[in-house]
């Protein structure tokens, strides 16, 4: 190799070199606010919303513009959360409607807290039953699903009829054990 092209590749290199930032920060995963931003969603994907909420404003002041607007959003995000467990319902019947909409945007934990809040103050609350039967075949727990269902038609027998054109039941449908349930033989 010639010396000019040593020179040339060594000056490649230096321009390869991370840009810093005018404060003298290297950005990516080295960056220590970067890190700090990483491990606050972490903790929000966690549910950790009162951690990652802490973490998320301090963070703020001295984030960089390409994660500041992120930043903001996710610390919304986080007080939705915590002012969302605070909730309270007029009836039990609203606090269902408000499980399935959890349930249909696919905030799965969040339903079944809702619907396990509804059954520990209104035991006989056969939709709330009914509500668990449908987010355990939607999550794909067949067991769980069949013992909600089968109480729920033991509470109201129309829940039965309800599961027959349920559309949300239909990863259950091939399972004679759902099938036996929805369809019992008559002595």
């Amino acid at each position: 190799m010639t010396q000019d092209a040593r020179a040339a590749a060594a000056s490649r290199k230096k321009s390869a070199a991370p840009a810093a930032k005018s404060d003298g920060r290297t950005r990516g995963k080295a960056d220590p606010v970067f890190q700090h931003y990483e491990a606050a969603l972490l903790m929000l994907q966690q549910g950790k919303y009162e951690k990652a909420l802490n973490a998320l404003e301090k963070l703020l002041p001295e984030a960089p513009p390409e994660i500041k607007d992120r930043c903001r959003m996710y610390i919304s995000t986080c007080q939705r959360q915590l002012h969302g467990r605070g909730r309270s319902f007029p009836t039990p019947e609203e606090q269902y409607d408000y499980a399935i909409s959890l349930l249909n945007t696919g905030y799965y934990e969040e339903s079944r807290e809702q619907l396990n809040q509804i059954l520990s103050d209104h035991p006989g609350a056969d939709y709330a039953f009914y509500g668990l039967a449908l987010l355990e075949a939607i999550t794909g727990r067949a067991q769980d699903c069949l013992s909600n269902l089968a109480r729920a038609i033991e509470l109201n027998p129309k829940s039965r009829v309800q599961a027959r054109v349920d559309n949300d039941f239909q990863n259950m449908a091939d399972d004679p054990r759902f099938t036996e349930l929805l369809y019992p033989e008559v002595p």
